[in-house]
């Protein structure tokens, strides 16, 4: 068993990218378009786990509709900032998805293979439609071509934390995003 003092780490420089209000703003933009684009129908909302949690909170306050919120497990950093090769999904969706609009709703999109994942895994319950919500992009890093409907903002290769981002479990507390910068 690690002890206490095994918790108790320096915390990671980082450089300021979004600040709260910034990302407010665009939060509230995005529910206004999702709003618009689903007048009518009740959309789902699937989670990306974790690193959706305050994005999403955020932005179904700003979807004036009824929606249903689900949420699926998935991992493809879990060794702090290095990417493993394969996506572990768990806490498939509860909800019935056939004939549904989906909305899955990522912290960010990197390389794109959990998202990819998660698509594939939720069109075998053939839904009307399935889209991409992100609040961040990060189009250079994209392994497959991609199409994401409604994005926050677009950044490059940093690696981020806050606003449900994490490094180690850690940082996801932050109101804001930041950039880890490397100690020398």
């Amino acid at each position: 068993m690690p002890s206490a003092a095994a918790h108790k780490i320096r915390p990671l420089p980082f450089e300021l990218l979004l600040d709260q209000k910034t990302i407010e703003k665009r939060v509230a933009e995005l529910g206004k378009e999702i709003t618009k684009d689903y007048a009518g129908e009740t959309p789902v909302l699937l989670g990306a786990l974790k690193g959706c949690i305050i994005f999403v909170a955020d932005l179904m306050r700003h979807i004036k509709l009824p929606i249903e919120l689900e949420f699926i497990s998935a991992a493809s950093y879990r060794q702090g900032k290095k990417q493993e090769d394969m996506v572990m999904l768990g806490g498939l969706t509860s909800i019935p998805l056939a004939g549904r609009h989906i909305l899955i709703v990522e912290g960010v999109v990197d390389s794109g293979k959990t998202v990819i994942e998660i698509i594939k895994t939720v069109k075998k319950q053939e839904p009307a439609s399935v889209e991409i919500v992100t609040l961040v992009d990060k189009p250079a890093n994209h392994r497959s071509k991609m199409s994401i409907k409604y994005k926050g903002f677009s950044l490059g290769n940093e690696f981020l934390i806050g606003y449900g981002l994490d490094n180690t479990q850690r940082y996801r507390n932050l109101p804001f995003i930041g950039k880890v910068v490397e100690r020398e």
